[in-house]
């Protein structure tokens, strides 16, 4: 499987299917450090990230909030200091797509480009 990555993300709608139980453990594979969590029958990818202020913190959210225009999908985030939460699903389906799985993996390579 390519890697999730260097994948883009699509277009989704209302109508557009959620990603299965066995396509969910293929690509946690590639995302070991989210959790999978659901909150009002709505299952969501989270993940906590850390720095060391709350500076670099605000510039690590500004950075996905520019990744998430640039391909049309759109997290929640929470700045505080030291550390950003990221939480991804999509609206539209009331669940997880795949973009979700790929816009977690894009958020793990800016968060070592950024701690590495």
């Amino acid at each position: 499987m390519e890697p999730l990555a260097q994948l883009k993300c699509v277009a989704c709608r209302a109508d557009s299917p959620r990603v299965t139980a066995a396509e969910i453990a293929e690509f946690q594979r590639q995302v070991p450090d989210w959790q999978l969590l659901e909150r009002n029958g709505v299952h969501q990818l989270e993940r906590v990230y850390k720095f060391k202020d709350f500076v670099e913190a605000l510039k690590f959210t500004n950075r996905v909030g520019e990744l998430a225009e640039e391909e049309g999908h759109h997290p929640a985030l929470l700045t505080e200091w030291g550390k950003v939460t990221a939480t991804w699903w999509t609206h539209k389906i009331k669940g997880l797509h795949r973009n979700d799985f790929i816009m977690a993996a894009k958020t793990d390579q800016l968060y070592a480009g950024v701690a590495g």
